[in-house]
């Protein structure tokens, strides 16, 4: 299994708004092949901070849906956001337990 994990925090006073737009999101990812779920995580010690993790069962589905979907899988990103750049990181996993 392979899983990729978005880590980002916000620079402006939005947490919420990502908060719902994740709660509400369109799941156009769910169909994609090779997808097997996702995960939304922020830290208690810093509400401003997410982490998306995207579960595939191979890295080539990740890729194929990356370069085809990333520009509409962003559509429900609330008006103004604004990152803190240095935040913004993408890691890729090999699951190696269930």
């Amino acid at each position: 299994m392979f899983v990729a994990v978005s880590i980002f925090e916000i620079a402006n006073d939005m947490a919420e708004e990502v908060r719902q737009a994740f709660i509400q999101r369109p799941h156009l990812v769910d169909e994609a092949s090779g997808f097997l779920g996702m995960q939304v995580l922020s830290p208690q010690e810093n509400a401003n901070e997410f982490w998306v993790m995207t579960s595939w069962t191979n890295e080539d589905s990740y890729k194929v849906w990356y370069k085809e979907h990333m520009k509409e899988s962003h559509q429900g990103v609330p008006k103004g956001l604004k990152l803190k750049r240095e935040s913004t990181k993408v890691r890729y996993f090999d699951k190696i337990t269930k």
